[in-house]
């Protein structure tokens, strides 16, 4: 008797030593054209997010997240390599050629992403949603599960064509609910070993002819007619270029309220999920935007691209950005310090124990703030990220903000302190000349440490995408 209760004493032990060194899961949730304003967790008043908002409150709020381009390809592409767009080459969307068909390639081929990082580690990968990194027939750069879009635009989000199994075929119903429930799937078939999940939905959108058309989904009813206040009812700007037809438009406010309230749904489908299988504690889960949006903030509709001159306004960079994983990342946490999508990368990495895997080469920009991921100070922290989009380059420092544009202009200086809406360009104004000329040498000088000269438009360099401003 003496023996048997030994026995299982000693299998309790080994049961819980091998739970204890079973490496942290990851869930990457990342959504398609969303600024962090459009969430309760941020201020919202009028858009339901109730998982968002409790993810929020169990874990970690970055305050001050911002993307280092405004459309979706290079940002993707930031994300699973810490690298900018001078450095991985994916300046712009990426050419629908060069997803299918005869030229169809894995931009991402020659550089180590976080798929293969964790695959090496021993992780099991899965993507479910949107890739537009090319080659999206065949599963690459470290995933084994793959269901994602034939393109990188969303034309609507019901009866759209899909990729599973090699094949293209037409999902009946909301792709939104499809992306979750692939999800879902891959949790439970790979809850017994170490995996990544990378959720990457292709909504909320929130441009593009579908905002003409009336939301579908289940919180369509809620939203028919309400008043949007956080939609602020302004003057076109004079850059506006595109989305010019949903500016002031209620159906235009409605469509995006319903389809972000559509992926909270999904965000609280998974997080039940974890904890229905027992993963809740040992799974480290991260949303966020590819790139900010705006929806009406200083007569403005969309991002960077949507304008001309190309904008790099605060809320076409600002996304949100929220961590969670019970037990290991202290609740209600926010944290204010300026951070970029190319810190996501060793961010993450050092939290999992892999920062010594962090790849060397090319020299990522990126910075780990994973202790405040645990609560703690970051001691050093440069308040300081950069942006760009082809010929439009920027700096954003603690008080001063510098856009740039190359060869000659027009270029853009503010002062966030006093004027965090970006309303009053304080380019050439008397008494600007140091900060002026002190902000565009830091800024040149990060592009000179990092841009490849392949990829350095300012210098010659081209892009893997279709140019869209010259």
């Amino acid at each position: 008797m003496k023996v048997t209760r030994f026995l299982a004493l000693l299998l309790v032990c080994f049961t819980c030593a091998n739970a204890a060194r079973k490496p942290t899961n990851l869930v990457f949730i990342l959504t398609d054209n969303q600024g962090a304003w459009t969430l309760g967790c941020y201020g919202n008043p009028d858009i339901r997010t109730p998982n968002l908002d409790k993810m929020a409150a169990e874990g970690i709020r970055f305050t001050r997240a911002l993307s280092s381009n405004p459309v979706c390809s290079p940002t993707r592409a930031t994300f699973l390599t810490g690298l900018i767009p001078s450095q991985h080459g994916l300046h712009s969307f990426l050419d629908p050629k060069y997803m299918i068909g005869p030229e169809a390639y894995n931009t991402l081929q020659e550089f180590t992403s976080l798929g293969e990082i964790l695959r090496d580690a021993g992780y099991t990968c899965g993507l479910s949603g949107k890739w537009h990194l090319g080659a999206n027939m065949t599963p690459s750069e470290g995933f084994t599960s793959w269901i994602t879009k034939p393109d990188g635009s969303t034309q609507e989000f019901y009866d759209q064509k899909i990729i599973e199994n090699g094949e293209i075929r037409v999902e009946a119903g909301y792709t939104t609910d499809l992306w979750t429930r692939k999800g879902v799937e891959f949790i439970q078939q790979n809850k017994d070993r170490p995996f990544f999940l990378y959720l990457a939905y292709n909504g909320p959108y929130n441009l593009g002819k579908l905002m003409s058309n009336p939301p579908q989904n289940r919180h369509a009813a809620y939203y028919k007619g309400k008043p949007f206040t956080s939609f602020p009812r302004d003057a076109m700007h004079p850059w506006q270029w595109a989305n010019k037809q949903f500016h002031n438009t209620q159906t235009a406010m409605e469509r995006c309220a319903a389809e972000t309230s559509g992926v909270d749904d999904g965000v609280g489908e998974i997080l039940a999920a974890l904890k229905a299988n027992g993963l809740d504690e040992n799974t480290l889960v991260v949303y966020a935007a590819d790139q900010g949006w705006m929806g009406g903030q200083n007569g403005m509709w969309g991002m960077g691209d949507h304008f001309r001159p190309t904008g790099a306004h605060e809320l076409m960079m600002q996304i949100p950005l929220l961590f969670r994983q019970p037990g290991k990342i202290p609740a209600a946490q926010t944290c204010d310090a300026l951070v970029s999508n190319y810190d996501f990368l060793p961010s993450v990495l050092g939290h999992l124990g892999l920062a010594d895997k962090m790849p060397q080469q090319p020299p990522s920009p990126g910075r780990d703030f994973s202790p405040a991921l645990r609560g703690e100070k970051l001691a050093v922290w440069d308040n300081t990220v950069f942006y760009e989009m082809e010929t439009t380059r920027a700096i954003r420092a603690e008080r001063w903000k510098y856009v740039a544009r190359y060869p000659d202009g027009p270029y853009e200086l503010y002062d966030m302190e006093t004027d965090p809406q970006e309303r009053f360009n304080l380019f050439g104004q008397p008494g600007t000349e140091a900060t002026r000329a002190d902000m565009a040498k830091r800024l040149n000088a990060f592009f000179d440490q990092y841009a490849d000269p392949k990829y350095n438009i300012w210098k010659g360099g081209g892009s893997k995408a279709k140019r869209h401003t010259e």
